[in-house]
């Protein structure tokens, strides 16, 4: 989406000459000021709070730009600061784990209808300051005027059919200066009061471009996300589907996809499971070889000892002295020795 910081270099852009205007024109914008200060006064401060309500506006829309752009690059969990032109929509976006796919066309709207709304209420304090600007301008001037009737009524019914004219003209020269005075009232709120309306409705003129940027893109990425639904009208005068039927179809379809979702991990899950039970199985077989291989040896191995056992007792038997004793303690050690390589052997395999 485009941010709508743009517009507010645009916006300063804009306030920026209108302040090198106004130190250019000082020395007549401070006399028409000081013509009726406490008019003036309301109307700059008006002016100022104009100003940071039309920049209020773009930050704000700067904000909720940056929520969709984390939304889009989140991960389903995680947490977001929670936005407020988009607070229905981010609602609806975080009631489920996983982000949803596609929208409805009622729920789209919807959407969109809360976000127009919310925009339009954002621009109606900068519309009133505008229109209050231009009134208290205009307030100004029907006070200057009625300034300047009551006067020029005093000096007209001052004035007299005799005596000296020149003592009447200065008398009539000093009694201008209140008209005079009215007159200047009138025009310097005028001044000021249309002067701040222009330069006001230019800047909400801008915030309202960046708002009418973002609702149309905010639409666009929407309409992406949006399933569309055969309960429209139907062709021929046939009678379209209810309201209520085309939204518990709707929602019939949404728990359907999710089903499938749902159907979809488990069989991974399930592939999963299945393809280690298959590699256990495998260490199993493995261990069981090694096993009967370890059992075939140790049944070898009490057979020859066995047979150890019954040659020794035929020796013994037959040979006699100390001759047979010898032999007998050789073969013995004979079959010490052989045990013990057997035993280390039967130990190398259990360990390999």
């Amino acid at each position: 989406m485009s941010q709508p910081n743009r517009v507010l270099v645009w916006m300063l852009g804009f306030l920026a000459l209108i302040g090198f205007a106004a130190v250019v024109l000082i020395v007549p914008l401070s006399s028409a000021f000081f013509a009726t200060p406490v008019f003036n006064a309301v109307i700059l401060a008006v002016f100022a709070a104009g100003i940071i309500a039309n920049l209020v506006q773009v930050l704000r829309l700067q904000r909720e730009v940056r929520w969709i752009e984390g939304y889009r690059r989140s991960a389903p969990g995680r947490k977001l600061d929670p936005p407020t032109l988009l607070a229905p929509m981010a609602k609806m976006l975080g009631q489920n784990e996983t982000k949803p796919r596609s929208l409805s066309t009622a729920s789209m709207r919807s959407i969109l209808d809360s976000v127009y709304l919310r925009l339009e209420e954002q621009r109606d304090l900068s519309r009133y300051l505008i229109g209050l600007l231009i009134f208290l301008g205009l307030l100004g001037t029907f006070w200057g005027l009625l300034k300047t009737i009551g006067s020029v009524g005093s000096i007209i019914g001052g004035l007299s059919s005799g005596g000296d004219a020149l003592a009447m003209f200065d008398t009539l020269k000093t009694q201008l200066q209140a008209p005079l005075s009215g007159m200047a009232t009138s025009f310097s709120t005028s001044l000021f009061g249309l002067a701040g309306s222009l330069v006001v409705g230019f800047l909400d003129l801008l915030s309202g471009r960046a708002a009418n940027r973002f609702y149309t893109e905010l639409e666009d990425w929407l309409s992406g996300m949006t399933k569309l639904s055969s309960g429209g009208a139907l062709a021929d005068g046939e009678a379209s589907v209810p309201a209520y039927v085309q939204a518990l179809l709707e929602q019939t379809a949404d728990g359907l996809e999710r089903m499938q979702r749902a159907l979809v991990e488990s069989e991974r899950e399930r592939r999963g499971n299945a393809q280690q039970m298959a590699e256990l199985n495998a260490h199993l077989e493995k261990l069981s070889e090694h096993l009967g291989k370890e059992s075939r040896a140790t049944v070898e191995l009490a057979q020859t000892q066995a047979e150890l056992r019954n040659v020794l007792k035929s020796i013994a038997q037959n040979a006699g002295g100390e001759q047979a004793s010898r032999l007998v303690d050789e073969l013995r050690g004979e079959f010490r020795l052989l045990s013990r390589t057997l035993a280390a052997a039967v130990e190398g395999r259990k360990s390999a």
